[in-house]
């Protein structure tokens, strides 16, 4: 599995201890979630051509390795694209996913953008949701060039939770980040999240005690970015409702399964109005 084209010393035994931790000893915490959120959402069928999408942070890379070990261990019959885009990193940052991808014994195919110099040049202040989909366009673009039918990112559980607060809270409407969804530019494609049930703290788990150092945002804005932070995040609201979601757990030990849940558990009786397929439904309208 060694590529000589990047850099980084590939230590076979190393890999296979990664490996080896996730079927063992995070079974339960992370390979059992994996699975169960691919069979709870069908987010994998038969002849589908996944592009999984490694920006280089921890969720993506670790989500690579799940899909190795799915192709190795599992009754599925599809094919898989590790697919890396180079938005403009500076040379230590990609440095850092080439030497990563050799530890981990990852393929990655990577393609070029200057996604980070378009944005940067486009936009006063922080330039981070557009060049979010911007970079999740090029991503779909090359998937479907490569012919694959989905593209997987490595959104996971926490980051589930802290966005139904967020449009709540800061959006004023009810939502969520769904584990599943179709392209609306792109014909035929599909976006999954396979990390949907996995909780952030036993990705830094596993992260840590396999001894690996992931990119956090690497970003050349950021060196700059009063809105980035240690964690990864890169929006203050998103922080400010990872700390809320904190401190309200203090008092109720079950919130962030109720957060999860209540997108789950909408009663539609009980609402002053809806959209569906883009249409808004009121209650009046059946009163």
């Amino acid at each position: 599995m060694r590529n000589p084209d990047i850099s980084g010393a590939y230590d076979e035994q190393r890999c296979k201890d990664i490996e080896r931790s996730i079927i063992k000893k995070y079974r339960t915490e992370i390979w059992c979630k994996f699975t169960k959120a691919i069979n709870t959402y069908k987010l994998i069928s038969d002849g589908d051509k996944i592009a999984v999408c490694i920006s280089g942070g921890k969720d993506s890379m670790l989500m690579a390795k799940l899909f190795q070990e799915i192709l190795r261990h599992g009754k599925k019959n599809f094919e898989v694209v590790f697919l890396v885009m180079n938005p403009g990193y500076n040379k230590l940052n990609y440095d850092l996913i080439m030497t990563n991808a050799t530890i981990m014994g990852i393929p990655v195919q990577v393609f070029e953008s200057d996604i980070f110099d378009v944005t940067s040049s486009l936009v006063e202040g922080s330039p981070c949701y557009l060049c979010a989909r911007m970079r999740r366009g090029a991503l779909y673009a090359k998937a479907k060039e490569l012919g694959c039918n989905k593209i997987a990112l490595g959104h996971h559980y926490d980051d589930v939770i802290e966005t139904i607060l967020m449009a709540m809270l800061h959006g004023g409407q009810i939502q969520t980040m769904m584990p599943k969804l179709h392209s609306t530019n792109f014909v035929g494609m599909e976006l999954i999240r396979p990390l949907y049930l996995i909780r952030e703290r036993d990705i830094i788990a596993f992260r840590d005690y396999c001894g690996l150092h992931f990119l956090q945002c690497a970003c050349h804005f950021t060196d700059t970015c009063t809105t980035c932070h240690e964690d990864g995040t890169t929006s203050s609201k998103r922080l400010e409702t990872k700390k809320l979601i904190a401190m309200l757990k203090k008092d109720n030990p079950y919130i962030e399964s109720n957060i999860f849940n209540s997108v789950a558990n909408v009663n539609v009786d009980t609402v002053i109005a809806y959209k569906k397929h883009g249409i808004r439904h009121h209650f009046l309208d059946e009163y």
